[in-house]
């Protein structure tokens, strides 16, 4: 059966998404709105029309004169040929590949085909993951994915759904499924200033994480800047644009709250 999807990046040589060199591939469309998003292109499922500029990606395809769409409809085997180039930085820093999005889970069957197409290919699979979709579409990708990728920003809901759009609720109910069947995540933690960075909040993700039968490990976020042109390109309002990035010294005294309760912590992905 063949199965298209709409992808809007694939970035070589990640760093950041799993271990080793990776190629992550972004697919469109994401149930969250969240305010600190870095890839607003990511969130609307269809290509997203925009003015054209000098600086543009194999997925910006032509619109009109003036206009180009971010994200463009492609086929498994499109993808795979892409990642078969890397298959070489792979093998020599343990690497392989990332499906981010976006939320990739908004598209099941695209996303179960090219992770299907990679273990059989014997390379090494992650999804980056918000947790934030119906289980069984979660659940049907666990016997082919080597890693999650998964995100926890608020455990209050009233702040989850003001800041995200959407409750936690079924976020940390998957998690706790997804990790009773045994397989590796990593918890990816956004440090947002005045939003998630908050003792209070921390706290509660911590204390969360150690009802969990293995601890996993905890990559910390800090926010950063690289949406700001996006969202003038989508016109899309931004409402961090006078939010400035965490120091590094509060990045650091975070990880060492983090390590003082057992976890292994890390800054960045």
């Amino acid at each position: 059966m063949k199965h298209n999807g709409i992808v809007f990046d694939i970035k070589k040589y990640s760093l950041h998404d799993g271990p080793g060199i990776r190629t992550s591939v972004f697919l469109k469309g994401c149930p969250l709105k969240c305010w600190w998003c870095h890839n607003p292109e990511s969130q609307n499922p269809q290509p997203d029309i925009v003015e054209k500029t000098g600086r543009r990606s194999e997925f910006y395809t032509h619109y009109s004169e003036n206009k180009d769409a971010i994200g463009k409809e492609v086929t498994v085997e499109d993808v795979i040929r892409e990642i078969e180039k890397d298959v070489i930085f792979y093998d020599t820093s343990g690497g392989g590949v990332t499906f981010s999005g976006g939320e990739p889970l908004m598209q099941p069957d695209f996303l179960w085909a090219l992770l299907t197409e990679c273990k059989g290919r014997g390379l090494h699979t992650a999804v980056d993951t918000s947790g934030y979709g119906p289980f069984d579409i979660l659940s049907r990708m666990v016997p082919i994915t080597d890693l999650f990728l998964y995100d926890l920003k608020l455990m209050d809901d009233n702040a989850h759904q003001k800041y995200t759009g959407v409750s936690g609720v079924l976020i940390l109910d998957n998690l706790r499924r997804l990790e009773e069947k045994g397989k590796e995540i990593d918890i990816r933690i956004p440090i947002i200033p005045s939003i998630t960075d908050n003792e209070e909040n921390l706290t509660q993700i911590m204390d969360f994480l150690l009802q969990l039968d293995h601890i996993p490990n905890v990559s910390l976020l800090p926010y950063n800047r690289f949406g700001t042109e996006k969202y003038k390109r989508l016109h899309i309002q931004n409402r961090m644009k006078n939010v400035s990035p965490p120091s590094q010294e509060a990045m650091e005294a975070i990880k060492r709250q983090f390590k003082r309760r057992g976890f292994q912590a890390k800054i960045g992905g």
